[in-house]
């Protein structure tokens, strides 16, 4: 900052100083005036600035005050959740503890039904004959299937069944044949002839199944029922009127049901948990008429296929007839049509069977197992 001296103008007596001194004098103290303004707004920015950040140490000050109160009050504060957080965490665990061991419980109720072999030792009996020893020791726990298909066949055509499948080959290696159809009975059909198609039957057969057991939530068998002088539809009602009794271990029954082919009875509760405790008992004592009975009761399965996997597989010793007109009755036509094909002359040889369809009618085809030969 300039001297004390020079922070004033010191005015020479104007007698003594020209126009131009007097100009040169002006201007120097426009300058001055200029810088005196320059530095007068330095100084109130600076204090402006000043004033400023003493507001913001206040600020601060108080802030840090109220922290350390805050701070001192957290403490506790956060003493005490801790606290509760640990007694939530213990209260969540026994719960979830309580929880698992009830399922250990059911579980432990269930294993016996979850094994296959128990659950096998829990259907009724039946008495079985077994004949014959499978061929193999590795086959035994398998499941044979025997094939019943049945295959619909349009009008107009016919099954052919040969007794020597070569024979079925050579037919269908024609491809095409002229039938005669006089039997010697009517005049105007001796020259009468027909042209029909030979194709060999492909049919879809099992190759892998799978089948998934399911046992009723609500259900249960009733087996080794007495065989009393009563109808049915009584014994139904002394069935339901006992399980239908909770002092009994039942409730409500939904429905019954009399299984014709096997003897046994299906009863259905309206609500879960009554079924598992007496399947468990396995054996009741069950007050009909003048007499008790023991009856047995076990879980209902039911079965449905999961998985089948089918591939197609040809009929060896079995031909396909298509194209043939509707000009004959049907016991006609299937003689014409049997003569035609056993006749070696024509390719053909012995008839294990035939089937025809008119046309204009459906009719459906079974094929079981071959065991020829």
């Amino acid at each position: 900052m300039d001297s004390e001296e020079e922070s004033f103008v010191r005015l020479q007596d104007e007698s003594l100083q020209s126009p131009e001194q007097l100009r040169q004098e002006i201007e120097r103290c426009k300058e001055l005036y200029s810088a005196l303004e320059k530095e007068c707004a330095k100084l109130q920015s600076a204090k402006e600035a000043a004033e400023q950040r003493t507001q913001e140490l206040k600020k601060e000050e108080e802030l840090h005050k109220v922290l350390e109160q805050q701070l001192s009050l957290n403490g506790d504060e956060e003493r005490t959740h801790q606290i509760f957080t640990i007694k939530e965490e213990n209260n969540r665990l026994r719960l979830e503890k309580q929880i698992l061991n009830n399922k250990l419980e059911e579980l432990k109720k269930r294993v016996f039904w979850n094994d296959p072999v128990q659950i096998l030792s829990a259907l009724p009996e039946k008495k079985m004959i077994f004949k014959g020893l499978p061929a193999n020791k590795e086959d035994m726990n398998k499941l044979m299937l025997i094939p019943l298909i049945r295959c619909p066949l349009p009008g107009g055509s016919a099954l052919i069944t040969f007794e020597e499948a070569e024979v079925a080959q050579r037919i269908i290696e024609m491809k095409e044949h002229t039938v005669e159809l006089s039997c010697g009975q009517l005049e105007e059909l001796d020259q009468c002839r027909v042209k029909v198609q030979a194709v060999p039957m492909d049919i879809l057969l099992p190759s892998a199944l799978e089948i998934r057991l399911t046992q009723s939530s609500r259900s249960i068998l009733v087996s080794d029922l007495p065989s009393l002088s009563i109808s049915k539809e009584a014994l139904l009602d002394k069935l339901e009127l006992f399980f239908s009794k909770t002092k009994n271990g039942g409730s409500e029954v939904e429905s019954r049901n009399f299984l014709e082919d096997s003897q046994q009875v299906v009863l259905t509760f309206t609500r879960d948990g009554v079924a598992e405790p007496l399947i468990q008992r396995g054996h009741i004592q069950v007050p009909i008429g003048k007499g008790k009975y023991k009856i047995k009761i076990s879980p209902c399965m039911s079965g449905d296929v999961s998985n089948l996997q089918l591939q197609p597989s040809r009929c060896p010793r079995t031909v396909l007839l298509l194209g043939i007109p509707d000009v004959m009755s049907v016991e006609s036509m299937r003689d014409a049509l049997e003569i035609h094909f056993q006749k070696a002359s024509r390719g053909g040889g012995e008839v294990d069977a035939l089937a025809y369809v008119p046309a204009g009618r459906t009719g459906v085809a079974v094929f079981v197992e071959d065991t020829a030969g």
